[in-house]
């Protein structure tokens, strides 16, 4: 009865964990030991600001919880203290964030994760994490397309108004 009990009142933790995974486009495992509360504090409103879910989960809750998902691959990472930064609609953002702070926090170090299905390790976490926001990206290619058409008008202009 009382082993019974204690799995009553976990399962809570792993719904919760499968549910946030399944709305997600990304997740980042980090090992985040060290970091002050004041680094701590700063780091959870710069994720809640850019609407990425972070919290520091038991290892075994993450391990039954990815269990048969997408997110399976991120098994290999759940030693030591970790914590989950799960994202839902910019699949780079929460590895974005997690880099730009981690150049202050030295601390803080990326384990693992999976962006839109693909497992990375650490030094795969760091490469996507420099990949500029999907706006970033648009805006880019918006512009390269806006120069040689402004190119192309101003030809065209010029030609009618030689005949």
């Amino acid at each position: 009865m009382a082993l019974r009990s204690k799995i009553e009142l976990k399962q809570p933790i792993v719904n919760e964990i499968k549910e946030k995974l399944e709305k997600a486009t990304s997740a980042v495992v980090v090992d985040a030991r060290g970091l002050t509360v004041e680094q701590d504090t700063q780091l959870r409103k710069q994720l809640r600001e850019a609407g990425v879910d972070y919290k520091v989960y038991k290892n075994r809750m993450m391990n039954f919880a990815v269990e048969g998902t997408a997110y399976e691959s991120l098994k290999t990472y759940f030693e030591g203290p970790s914590a989950l930064a799960v994202s839902y609609d910019d699949p780079t953002s929460a590895a974005s964030i997690l880099n730009k702070f981690k150049k202050t926090a030295k601390a803080l170090e990326f384990k693992g994760g999976v962006v839109d299905g693909v497992s990375y390790d650490a030094a795969g976490m760091a490469i996507i994490a420099d990949i500029p926001s999907r706006e970033v990206l648009l805006s880019r290619l918006l512009g390269s397309f806006k120069s040689p058409m402004g190119s192309f008008a101003r030809v065209i202009k010029a030609v009618a108004e030689k005949e």
